[in-house]
C-alpha cells in the first residue's frame, strides 16, 4: 500500500526557513526522527507539534495528505 502521508513540505519549509539538519537536531528533534521522516516513515503528533513550534508553522506546511488512487 502506497503511504498517504507526504513529507514533502516539511523539506520546503526547512529551506524556506533556511533550517539545516543541524539547526532541527540542536532544536530538540533527534536524527532517528529526522531519518524516520526522509525515508517517509511514521511520526507521532507530538512531533509534528515540536516541528511546527520550531519552524513556526502550520500542520499543513509540515504534512500533506494524498488521497489513495484505488478509493
Amino acid at each position: 500500500m502506497k503511504n498517504l502521508i507526504s513529507y514533502d513540505p516539511f523539506f520546503k519549509t526547512m529551506q524556506l526557513k533556511n533550517m539545516s539538519t543541524y539547526k532541527l537536531f540542536k532544536a530538540g528533534i533527534n536524527s532517528a526522527t529526522y531519518y524516520r521522516i526522509r525515508d517517509g516513515g511514521n511520526i507521532n503528533v507530538e512531533t509534528i507539534g515540536k516541528l511546527c513550534k520550531i519552524l513556526d508553522c502550520s500542520v499543513s506546511d509540515i504534512i500533506e495528505y494524498l488521497p489513495d488512487a484505488e478509493n
